[in-house]
């Protein structure tokens, strides 16, 4: 009779387990899309994010936070991929023609390419909190109050991140422009 309780316990634990990976992967995917700029990587994070919460002790799967939890997962898997990558400067070829759609020429589409990887490695070096309150703002599009309330901090606290975040990446930015010429 117990073993039977077991197996009923850890079906259901596996149905919403799925039901949680069916309504969640596009978005989990598409934030790990806009961290790293590359499908295959944003692919090995969602599997890494499902598994670690399939990973976690039977029973403790907890539906309620689940959409935040996995967002901030895909977010903070992408940093930590980008941060494992940052001496590497070099991409491949088939990674740097990676975006959809046609820009209007090839100087426009290669500076493009060039800064958003500039962007993506200064953003690793940022402390993830930063980058995280940055990520969600400039590359999620979410408001400074949602922002709060999704990290439990005020909304004057997320204004000044991204105020000196902002302020410290145009530095940057133009530091490195002028070492480009």
């Amino acid at each position: 009779m117990q073993g039977a309780a077991v197996r009923e316990a850890a079906s259901d634990e596996r149905a919403g387990l799925e039901r949680v990976f069916v309504e969640h992967q596009a978005r989990v995917f598409r934030a790990a899309y806009r961290i790293t700029g590359n499908a295959q990587d944003a692919e090995d994070i969602l599997q890494t994010v499902f598994l670690r919460l399939a990973r976690q002790a039977e029973g403790t799967l907890d539906v309620a936070n689940a959409a935040s939890y996995l967002y901030r997962a895909a977010i903070n898997s992408g940093f930590d991929l980008l941060r494992a990558r940052r001496g590497r400067l070099s991409v491949p070829l088939d990674e740097a023609a990676g975006a959809p759609g046609a820009l209007p020429g090839p100087d426009v589409a290669h500076e493009a390419g060039e800064i958003r990887d500039w962007l993506r490695r200064a953003l690793a070096t940022l402390p993830p909190r930063t980058a995280e309150i940055f990520a969600l703002r400039y590359l999620e599009g979410q408001a400074n109050r949602d922002i709060a309330r999704r990290l439990g901090i005020s909304r004057v606290s997320v204004a000044v991140s991204l105020h000196r975040t902002r302020q410290r990446l145009q530095d940057e930015l133009g530091q490195w422009r002028r070492g480009r010429r």
